[in-house]
């Protein structure tokens, strides 16, 4: 799992005109090829009467599976024009589809490459990008005395809470990076003069827009 990556927020979808020709990106997270392949075919079946559906994806932690389609315009200036905004904002886990309908002037090979590389821009733009954090979700179990004062402390510091159960004792579900296990631990230890009891939850990302 990596300790840090940026991925699009959400599905969504922005269209821009370029020369009467309507340019409609489609973006989605997808973890696998086979889930990129079927976002794929269905925004082409949702736009069967389309001039093309261009698509681009990077998937995997090392971008090991790449793959730009021209979808019938002239060769690599759609689908990898398209691939390279993606490499550019640094995304991974990222599929996107941009459909066009033509709106009757041809806008050369130059042209053609600008369409589709603003399209996937502006198209992420709109949609949002993210970046993704990986957390380890510490559960710091205390008597209820204890609360108000770990509760201001928290909110004060650089962690996030991410849940409070109300048990037998309180739970404190917090978010922290890896790297500060140990000295969240020790802070907790500090903080309730020893009265905790600290163990580790799950493994998860946590999410902040980039834009």
């Amino acid at each position: 799992m990596l300790p840090q990556y940026n991925t699009v927020k959400q599905y969504g979808e922005h269209e821009i005109v370029i020369q009467k020709s309507r340019f409609i990106c489609y973006a989605q997270r997808a973890t696998t090829e086979e889930e990129a392949q079927a976002f794929i075919q269905d925004i082409k079946k949702k736009n069967w009467d389309a001039t093309h559906n261009c698509s681009a994806y990077l998937i995997g932690e090392r971008d090991q599976f790449q793959k730009a389609n021209d979808d019938g315009e002239p060769s690599g200036t759609a689908g990898v024009p398209m691939l390279e905004v993606l490499k550019k904002r640094g995304l991974k886990d990222t599929v996107v589809v941009v459909t066009r309908y033509f709106g009757g002037i041809k806008l050369g090979g130059g042209g053609l490459v600008r369409a589709y590389g603003k399209s996937v821009s502006e198209g992420l733009n709109e949609i949002g990008v993210v970046k993704r954090t990986l957390m380890q979700v510490m559960h710091t179990k205390v008597d209820y005395t204890w609360l108000g004062k770990l509760e201001n402390e928290l909110r004060n510091s650089v962690y996030q809470v991410k849940n409070i159960h109300y048990l037998d004792q309180v739970d404190i579900e917090v978010y922290v990076e890896e790297g500060q296990v140990a000295a969240f631990s020790e802070w907790m230890t500090e903080l309730t003069n020893g009265q905790c009891d600290l163990s580790k939850g799950d493994l998860t990302y946590l999410e902040e827009d980039v834009n």
